[in-house]
């Protein structure tokens, strides 16, 4: 069976090797690795949803869902410092990869090898994802759903998705479990989602 990212345990031959970079106008040193999303630079829609986002008023900390290696939640921690950081992935290869990265990068945050939010605790301000659109609709409309129960009243889902990869019927998902949401930022094909839990549970 080929293996995917989203593998909870990468049988591929480790090679992990360090990625120097700057995003969402912060620098980052980062280690990848084999069976790990995008391990040879930061993927355009990743980069996308960190320079787009923008915490809610709500107060509370961020969780990376689906984190892989670290990029989206480090640098959002690193332009958002006051805000506690959460990371979870399914592969092991990657927590450990995101792991390591916190502590390079100088940023505290706690990272969970979790099969969505099955290992994660607590509610947030905000939870951001580029989903693995691979795993198939299902994982990726349980991504969508589980974070509306994980977020706090005022909170917020952020996520990034092709167009060609079904960003219209993603939102329209995010429209029918949330009610407010919406397109914030289009740019070579992806779309960057926003959705608010109501007061009401929407």
């Amino acid at each position: 069976m080929k293996e995917h990212y989203f593998s909870q345990t990468p049988q591929s031959e480790s090679r992990p090797r360090e990625l120097d970079v700057e995003v969402g106008g912060v620098r980052l040193s980062l280690r990848t690795d084999r069976g790990v999303f995008s391990k040879d630079a930061v993927d355009y829609g990743s980069r996308l949803l960190i320079e787009t986002f923008v915490p809610p008023e709500t107060d509370g900390p961020l969780l990376d869902i689906g984190c892989g290696y670290g990029v989206i939640g480090l640098a959002v921690a690193k332009r958002y410092p006051n805000r506690p950081l959460v990371m979870a992935d399914i592969n092991e290869r990657a927590v450990s990869l995101a792991d390591f990265n916190a502590r390079q990068n100088g940023v505290e945050a706690d990272v969970y090898q979790s099969d969505l939010y099955e290992n994660v605790t607590g509610h947030f301000a905000a939870i951001l994802s580029n989903p693995p659109i691979r795993a198939g609709k299902k994982v990726v409309h349980d991504l969508f759903a589980g974070a509306r129960d994980r977020l706090l009243t005022g909170g917020e889902l952020w996520v990034v998705i092709q167009k060609k990869q079904g960003a219209p019927s993603a939102l329209k998902k995010l429209q029918e479990l949330y009610g407010d949401a919406e397109i914030v930022e289009r740019s070579k094909g992806y779309h960057i989602l926003r959705a608010v839990k109501g007061a009401d549970g929407e």
